[in-house]
């Protein structure tokens, strides 16, 4: 068979596609090594050999742990969820436009939903965009939003307290910065002021670009830049100058975390604002199968181990989805 022909192209394919462990070997393979030499992930020989029984390769290079399968080296390693499974749930998280849950995971594949939730967050970590492309240029979008509960929903003691301790201070702040055009980077940050918001529009926006932002700009403007305030307590486009852009994203953003994850704790935050921009970033000219296989390309050289995920190590902070 063709492998062009082979390749899924819709989610039911590849599942399909996916449940034949030879067909989630082959596309691991090449996959990790196009030239079709497979590379010791600790040494990086290529005197290996494949095991077909115990599904390994064999490094006969002289060092410890010469064996290894196809998951070493990439955000699988060390799970005991087959390929079957896991490719099929990267397919699903990078093309679900609003996202997909771990309860959803949990129904569809056969796994525990704190399994599925796991499983997800190791898939974000590979959605994380490296932005090796460079920074955002010409007319740049600027803005921020709140994430958190609206305070009609509160308990009556929780929205006491945020009326004493000011209206947001209990919401999550995200800063966003869309190049018309282009791409959208986003970060959760601890405040508005100044001194955050200048460093992050500084290291990611070129000099000389124009901004535009609302009538908060006005408290971080920067001289390197043309700043264009739009008043939104009088109007939202005024010409050619507004955030129209970058409150789609908000939108999808916020679609997503209170339709589908219902409820996101701070601390886990960035992970979902992260699987959000990346689907934006490649919504277009991207078909599922490629989306997908784009995801797949940034699997290798990252880790996530449940410790980190959990803060139970310093490396990670504490962070996890409620439900």
């Amino acid at each position: 068979m063709d492998k062009a022909a082979a390749t899924p192209k819709t989610l039911l394919e590849a599942v399909q596609y996916f449940s034949i462990y030879e067909n989630c070997h082959s596309y691991m393979v090449e996959l990790r090594w196009p030239d079709g030499k497979v590379k010791c992930p600790r040494c990086g020989s290529d005197d290996v050999a494949w095991l077909p029984n115990a599904k390994v390769f064999k490094c006969y290079c002289k060092h410890d742990r010469q064996k290894f399968s196809l998951k070493v080296g990439t955000i699988f390693e060390e799970s005991p969820i087959a390929l079957e499974k896991w490719l099929p749930v990267m397919w699903m998280l990078v093309n679900a436009k609003n996202g997909i849950s771990s309860w959803e995971i949990h129904r569809g594949i056969g796994v525990t939903q704190k399994t599925a939730w796991f499983m997800l967050q190791r898939c974000r970590l590979a959605m994380q965009d490296d932005f090796s492309g460079g920074n955002l240029g010409g007319e740049v979008e600027v803005d921020e939003t709140f994430i958190g509960g609206k305070a009609r929903n509160m308990h009556k003691d929780r929205k006491r307290r945020a009326h004493r301790d000011g209206k947001l201070s209990d919401k999550a702040i995200v800063l966003g910065m869309l190049e018309r055009g282009g791409k959208v980077r986003a970060s959760v940050i601890p405040d508005r002021t100044k001194a955050t918001i200048q460093p992050i529009v500084g290291a990611n926006v070129e000099p000389g670009s124009e901004i535009h932002s609302d009538e908060h700009g006005n408290y971080w403007k920067m001289d390197e830049y043309q700043h264009n305030i739009v008043q939104h307590l009088e109007q939202y486009v005024d010409g050619n100058v507004h955030t129209n852009g970058v409150e789609n994203f908000w939108s999808l953003l916020k679609r997503t975390l209170g339709g589908t994850y219902v409820s996101v704790e701070p601390f886990h935050l960035f992970r979902y604002v992260d699987e959000q921009a990346f689907r934006f970033n490649n919504r277009k000219p991207m078909d599922d199968a490629d989306r997908f296989r784009y995801a797949m390309r940034k699997i290798v050289g990252k880790r996530l181990t449940y410790a980190e995920l959990t803060g139970k190590t310093e490396e990670g902070p504490n962070q996890e989805e409620a439900f």
